[in-house]
């Protein structure tokens, strides 16, 4: 899936600073993994769409508050927000080269 960013330089930001969000059950980044599906910036909001492996993924909670903290964090004058989506479904087809080669290393 082709990642969607905004027209302005806080898109690449985003993505890099969301690789500090590790999924705690595959231990890759959730950028790596293709979890993070679109960021957008409207003004001084700033929205995040992001999936999860699976629907009943118990690490959901967790894993969007992370988001939400480390946006904030880092981007202390928008307002972030982060919405939790499951159209389309992850697949391991939306995992990066790097993600792939960090998965391998693993095995």
């Amino acid at each position: 899936m082709e990642k969607q960013t905004p027209d302005t330089e806080i898109g690449p930001e985003v993505f890099e600073t969301l690789k500090y969000i590790i999924d705690p059950e595959i231990g890759i980044n959730i950028v790596d993994l293709g979890l993070v599906y679109t960021v957008s910036l409207e003004g001084d909001n700033l929205h995040v769409q992001l999936t999860l492996t699976t629907p009943g993924c118990p690490m959901s909670g967790t894993i969007v508050m992370a988001t939400e903290q480390i946006l904030l964090k880092r981007f202390p004058d928008l307002n972030a927000k982060v919405e939790l989506v499951w159209t389309p479904m992850w697949t391991t087809d939306m995992i990066s080269e790097e993600g792939m080669q960090q998965l391998n290393s693993m095995s």
